[in-house]
């Protein structure tokens, strides 16, 4: 295949735009924003676990709050009434006895209760603290989700600012390059390797390979406008002042 020198040198400028385009989706690919993101967003489940588990705790405690209160102030309300049958004189000497025990393990069972329902208030208070403290981490990290989104959504704005500048100006500079050229090029790329590259101090530019002496003579004797390809990678080989021959 023959092609100017000019329009060979063309391809460098092409395969500059090419690995800037891809130095830009490696970016976007791997904005630091994401990382903090996915690592706030870790926070933010176990933060928002702690605060599920914080009202589960304080629903549990209010149903046994609630029942022990009951409980106490049923016991409350049968003493008060043993208490006036207790206080009537109308009770046997033996019923008076029995209801005067009654009283007492009345009162041993409430005065239990009533420590039980200080406890249950005691951990009430530790589970709404808890559960403060868990809904001001759960704020405090959305805040801070919402700033890095921010930025993330920002430096992508940027690097899309920057994506269509550079596919902008590929375009044109792909326009002025032959077809068959363009072709090669292109193919190179679509195996994932470099479609042109320099020939520089007798080494290829885009593999690094060193290039064996009988291939240097092939490529000094060859002419300006011969395409000459680099054995290891394929690529185009571009030759200037650069190449050594």
């Amino acid at each position: 295949m023959k092609a100017g020198s000019a329009a060979q040198r063309q391809l460098l400028d092409l395969a500059d735009l090419d690995a800037e385009l891809a130095r830009i989706a490696h970016r976007a690919r791997t904005l630091p924003e994401d990382a903090e993101l996915a690592e706030l967003g870790k926070q933010r489940e176990a933060a928002h676990a702690d605060l599920v588990r914080s009202e589960i705790a304080a629903e549990d405690l209010a149903r046994e709050y609630k029942r022990i209160d009951s409980e106490v102030n049923g016991m409350s309300a049968r003493e008060a009434k043993d208490k006036a049958l207790l206080q009537s004189g109308k009770l046997a000497p033996k019923a008076l006895t029995e209801l005067q025990h009654e009283l007492a393990g009345l009162g041993r069972r409430r005065s239990v209760l009533e420590d039980e329902l200080l406890s249950v208030m005691e951990q009430q208070e530790a589970v709404g603290t808890e559960s403060e403290r868990a809904q001001a981490t759960v704020l405090d990290i959305d805040t801070k989700i919402g700033e890095a989104t921010g930025r993330r959504d920002a430096a992508l704005a940027k690097l899309d600012g920057d994506r269509e500048m550079k596919a902008q100006r590929r375009d044109e500079v792909a326009a002025g390059v032959d077809e068959g050229l363009l072709a090669v090029y292109d193919r190179q790329r679509s195996q994932g390797r470099a479609g042109a590259a320099l020939l520089r101090a007798r080494r290829c530019g885009g593999c690094g390979m060193e290039l064996d002496r009988g291939l240097i003579a092939q490529i000094t004797a060859a002419a300006e406008d011969e395409v000459v390809r680099c054995d290891e990678c394929g690529a185009v080989l571009v030759r200037t002042a650069e190449s050594g021959l």
